[in-house]
């Protein structure tokens, strides 16, 4: 059969750069640690004046097809995942293939064009949607573009405020890819939550600590749910675990508890039996609140052992680089990622041809998703021509009176008039409102 997964990614970040324990921490009168060791960010990207979310998707998607010599003929399907759409009817794919069109002969007429909402998980299940396309055989030779596009913001003051940001992620799904080969077998676990929501407004409702809560319980029933049709997960099976990335310090948790799940009734539970004992069983205790706090001394004991560390540093932390530099990416982050740790493989030169990865997407409201994905032999080649280190190294950094500038400016509320904080080259730009109040764009040399 044939396989069908990632063929190629990039990306575009907004190109704007706030840094968190210099310039936003003391403002808020806060400890920078907070920020760098609890949240595990370093700085935030914003989008510049002329930026939203159609521009950094456009950006990336142009980057991509220059780079694997596409045309719009080659594309029979555009699907674009954000929870930052600003039109209820018009989907942001039409806007971008409308883009795309102004630089390419041809068009995207005869493409298949729609937008996905599932809060972060969107970006996964668009992933889905042209994996399904493609495997029952109704592509026509044609490849998908995905593209996970997102302006995380929060209300100023807010507590998630730290954990903004903006980027886009376009990612090329064909048969026979040169990345990844997404896994026939996925595992959900879903149901009606309202830790993260946005009821018609653009600044999110979040429960801080309801959302963590449902966040680990999602990922649970998925990693069972996948368990049973892909049987049982072990630690050694996958190289890297790239999670749902909303900010570092949030994987953390996740990591641990699907460590404990994947070493029960293993040799690894045999080994750390002398040190911390063995996982506390439901059935050994008379209510659920005894297993519970059982479990949670459990965990505080393994996080500490030198098993959990030396896998937490090989599997989990290179998958957050990216986003301890860029902040909150919503339908962009899990596979950002997975882009993380496949540059730091390839900057230890390590072998990733056949490696397995094990992808835990979530989004609120809330649904987790976990399916495995292959590394292609062709997988460095494809690593080692994102520019992700240039972009982010040519970001403007911003001080925190900038900060709040550029907030309001990408606020729909208001309406003010601020000068752009970079020169816009090679790209396309925001360049206002048509007559029917349609957002306006064109390509700038």
């Amino acid at each position: 059969m044939t396989s069908v997964g990632i063929d190629a990614m990039e990306i575009w970040t907004g190109k704007l750069v706030l840094d968190l324990p210099n310039t936003f921490a003391p403002v808020k009168g806060e400890d920078p640690e907070k920020y760098t060791k609890g949240l595990g960010l370093h700085t935030s990207s914003f989008p510049d004046v002329y930026e939203d979310i159609v521009t950094m998707g456009a950006n990336a998607a142009k980057q991509l097809m220059d780079r694997k010599g596409l045309t719009p003929a080659d594309i029979g399907r555009i699907d674009v995942a954000t929870e930052s759409a600003f039109d209820n009817s018009k989907p942001v794919s039409t806007y971008i293939a409308g883009c795309l069109e102004q630089v390419y002969d041809g068009d995207f007429r005869h493409a298949n064009k729609g937008e996905r909402k599932f809060a972060c998980i969107a970006g996964t299940q668009s992933l889905d949607d042209a994996y399904n396309w493609i495997k029952a055989g109704r592509n026509r030779g044609r490849a998908a573009l995905v593209i996970a596009t997102d302006t995380a913001l929060y209300e100023r003051g807010d507590p998630g405020e730290a954990t903004q940001g903006a980027g886009a992620v376009a990612m090329l799904i064909d048969e026979d890819p040169d990345l990844v080969e997404l896994s026939t077998e996925q595992g959900y676990g879903s149901m009606d939550e309202t830790d993260f929501l946005k009821p018609n407004q653009q600044f999110p409702s979040v429960d801080g600590k309801r959302s963590m809560q449902v966040y680990l319980a999602r990922m649970r029933e998925a990693l069972e749910d996948y368990e049973s049709v892909a049987g049982r997960t072990h630690p050694d099976l996958f190289e890297y675990i790239p999670f749902h990335t909303p900010f570092p310090g949030m994987v953390r948790k996740a990591a641990l508890l699907g460590f404990r799940h994947m070493t029960r009734d293993t040799d690894i539970e045999d080994d750390l039996e002398a040190e911390i004992g063995r996982q506390p069983r439901e059935e050994d205790f008379e209510t659920w609140d005894d297993y519970e706090e059982a479990i949670r001394g459990y965990m505080d004991e393994l996080k500490t052992t030198e098993q959990y560390r030396d896998w937490y540093g090989r599997v989990i932390e290179p998958t957050l680089d990216i986003s301890s530099r860029v902040g909150n990416w919503y339908t962009g982050s899990v596979h950002i990622a997975r882009l993380s740790a496949l540059i730091a493989a390839a900057d230890e030169g390590k072998d990733m041809t056949g490696k397995q990865l094990l992808v835990g997407s979530y989004g609120s409201g809330a649904q987790a998703e976990i399916h495995a994905e292959t590394v292609q032999e062709t997988w460095l080649d494809e690593i080692e021509a994102v520019d992700v280190d240039d972009q982010l190294a040519a970001r403007t950094e911003i001080s925190f009176d900038d900060y709040e500038l550029i907030h309001d400016v990408h606020n729909h509320e208001k309406e003010i008039e601020v000068e752009e904080f970079t020169q816009p080259e090679a790209e396309f730009v925001f360049t206002g409102w048509g007559r029917m109040n349609e957002r306006r764009y064109e390509y700038v040399e």
